[in-house]
């Protein structure tokens, strides 16, 4: 059985968005691309028709890869504040020991992107926020060690 996979409706949009560009824009280039390689003769040696060919296996497995996520996600919808963090939840928690603020949403692996603050809800820490309240203290496994952190916010 596929392993679910969660989109919130952002994104949803934003996968739909990489598609259709993929589909509408990149293939037709790459295309174009390649019959302009396939026009230069022997392709034994032929490094742009090679990197053409490169380039459109990776083209085509990322438009899988989107298509299949898109057919399968479940939408996450997130309806306000809750009492608890839950996939869609943005939270803010502070480091024991430190009085710096980080705010992370929860999301989906599809769409989790740390440097735009939306980490996985599979990941150290948002596996370990998940079902857990504001004012808790939540204990991390990482790499370099256990952190803690304090909920400070949950949206």
């Amino acid at each position: 059985m596929p392993e679910q996979v969660f989109l919130t409706p952002e994104g949803k949009a934003e996968l739909e968005r990489e598609l259709k560009e993929l589909v509408e824009v990149r293939r037709p280039e790459l295309a174009v691309k390649l019959r302009e390689a396939v026009a230069q003769g022997d392709l034994k040696e032929n490094a742009d028709y090679h990197d053409a060919k490169e380039q459109q296996a990776f083209l085509e497995g990322r438009i899988q890869y989107l298509e299949n996520i898109l057919r399968s996600a479940q939408l996450i919808t997130h309806n306000g504040a809750s009492e608890d963090v839950r996939i869609g939840s943005q939270v803010t928690i502070v480091e024991e020991g430190t009085d710096d603020e980080e705010t992370y949403k929860i999301v989906g692996p599809a769409e989790a992107n740390p440097r735009e603050r939306k980490i996985s809800h599979e990941s150290p820490i948002g596996a370990a926020l998940l079902g857990h309240r504001k004012g808790d203290k939540v204990r991390v496994a990482t790499p370099s060690g256990e952190l803690v952190f304090r909920i400070k916010a949950i949206k």
